[in-house]
């Protein structure tokens, strides 16, 4: 089992018999829990959290949470092996390249603890598809790629436009639906796949990071490490 300890230098770990693991969120954009340990990849956290400049940065009203840190599940978290034993993330992994996902899956069994339970929520190809196929409308292709965001409206130019598409992570890069998503878990090593609904889970911490709109018409799943 761990403790965490928070202090200015970082992050220590204790091992504590009595303790149960941590709960660890990435992706969490502004829903930071103080019970999770938020992670969250965006170039703007990290730019807020660079010592001395980040502070004069103003030009993003909402700012991360305080307790939110910038980490990228795909590139590997700085935690221990089977530290946690509830893992989230809402959204995340559809803004994940094919390898990518890969990666972070294999991450995602690292840091989960045996019988540790990793819940996750993604836009579902499958309704977005069956909406498609059952559209009469004569722009239903148009609303297909636009909920599946694979689509560009607009391609962006110049400086700005290069900056934006190398180091932002807003537009969608795989789209699931639960059988091969569930396929890409078992092949990780996890164990016990299923569709999950909005908070269904029996680990009641879920309920701090779960948010409803977020699971409407989306793909919910729950496994274990």
């Amino acid at each position: 089992m761990v403790r965490l300890h928070s202090d200015r230098v970082g992050i220590r770990f204790e091992r504590a018999c009595d303790l149960p693991g941590l709960a660890v969120q990435f992706g969490c954009g502004w829903c930071a829990p103080h019970e999770w340990l938020n992670y969250d990849s965006s170039p703007t956290l990290r730019f807020e959290r660079t010592p001395l400049i980040g502070r004069l940065y103003t030009r993003n009203a909402n700012r991360f949470p305080e307790n939110a840190r910038f980490g990228n599940i795909a590139a590997g978290l700085p935690l221990p092996d089977a530290c946690c034993d509830a893992l989230y993330a809402s959204h995340v992994l559809e803004h994940l390249a094919l390898d990518e996902l890969r990666a972070a899956l294999q991450e995602c069994r690292r840091l989960l603890m045996p019988d540790g339970l990793f819940r996750a929520v993604v836009p579902d190809l499958a309704y977005l598809v069956s909406c498609y196929r059952e559209s009469t409308n004569p722009d239903a292709a148009i609303q297909f790629m636009k909920g599946t965001e694979l689509g560009w409206n607009t391609r962006s130019r110049g400086v700005r436009g290069f900056v934006t598409e190398s180091l932002g992570n807003s537009r969608h890069r795989w789209m699931w639906d639960y059988l091969s998503l569930r396929e890409e878990l078992l092949q990780a090593g996890f164990k016990g796949v299923r569709r999950a609904s909005f908070g269904d889970s029996s680990d009641v911490r879920f309920r701090q990071v779960e948010a409803e709109d977020r699971w409407e018409n989306a793909l919910g799943i729950e496994c274990a490490g």
